[in-house]
């Protein structure tokens, strides 16, 4: 059999580089993604090719060249991504627009460019990076959990959608890991005299701790090689550690108020 064609959308860092690295050794032709290439002239570890998942112009043009040059694409995985945090009430709309347009339609335009392509394979596999944090609601990461969560819910109609054109899609859900996400991600500025600024603040040191001491995203990797090996694929997958996993159990089997508290708890407010 020949070699599968995997495209990934933000391959030139964290969890996006793992995965493409570890898919390379295991005989994949990859191909990453990043918005400026220009920035890695020298990089040669693996395909790294120019594409905004905010530009159906960009997406067009990379996925044309693809197949051009490969015939097919068999596996597109959604990783590109952004962060962010803040009070919800002072969160301004263009920020919240932003990470929607990035974390929810970025993924969709790939997919709608991919999957005729796909269809006419009678094959492909999709697996959107989605967060564990898409599972629940969490307090200055409303909006990163909201548009994560969006995707998660998308995909389940989607896979439905394309099961007849032997088109497999998933999620997989991430807890913390270390990557540089805290660098890039929209951080609101409480005010000086912000009703938040002092629990926001505590908020988001904690959350800051959690991705330093996050786990290796080769994890995350693996966890993609096994999914890619799967027969039959379910819809949603998590990677992270055992608590991180476990919290989408407790939402599922305690009250709401009782699992609330846990959260307020942990994030002492």
């Amino acid at each position: 059999m020949s070699k599968q064609v995997v495209l990934v959308t933000g391959g030139s860092g964290g969890i996006g580089k793992a995965i493409c690295m570890y898919l390379q050794q295991k005989g994949f032709i990859v191909y990453g993604t990043t918005r400026k290439v220009e920035k890695y002239k020298d990089f040669s570890d693996f395909n790294l090719i120019s594409l905004d998942v905010h530009n159906v112009e960009s997406i067009k043009s990379a996925v044309l060249s693809i197949v051009k040059k490969e015939g097919r694409i068999d596996i597109l995985i959604n990783n590109a991504g952004i962060g962010i945090t803040g009070p919800v009430e002072e969160t301004p709309e263009e920020a919240i627009d932003k990470v929607f347009n990035t974390n929810f339609k970025g993924p969709l335009r790939m997919i709608q460019e991919v999957l005729p392509v796909m269809r006419s394979q009678n094959s492909g596999l999709i697996i959107n990076i989605t967060s564990i944090a898409g599972y629940m609601g969490l307090p200055f990461r409303a909006f990163y959990s909201a548009s994560k969560g969006a995707l998660e819910v998308v995909v389940e109609g989607l896979r439905m959608e394309t099961k007849q054109f032997g088109v497999k899609v998933v999620n997989l859900a991430p807890g913390d890991y270390a990557t540089n996400i805290a660098d890039s991600r929209y951080t609101v500025s409480a005010s000086k005299d912000s009703v938040y600024k002092e629990s926001y603040q505590m908020s988001l040191d904690l959350m800051n701790a959690h991705v330093d001491s996050g786990r290796n995203p080769n994890e995350v990797a693996k966890k993609i090689f096994k999914i890619i090996k799967t027969k039959n694929p379910k819809v949603h997958y998590t990677v992270g550690s055992f608590m991180q996993k476990f919290s989408i159990f407790l939402k599922k089997i305690l009250p709401n108020n009782t699992f609330e508290r846990l959260l307020l708890r942990h994030y002492k407010l």
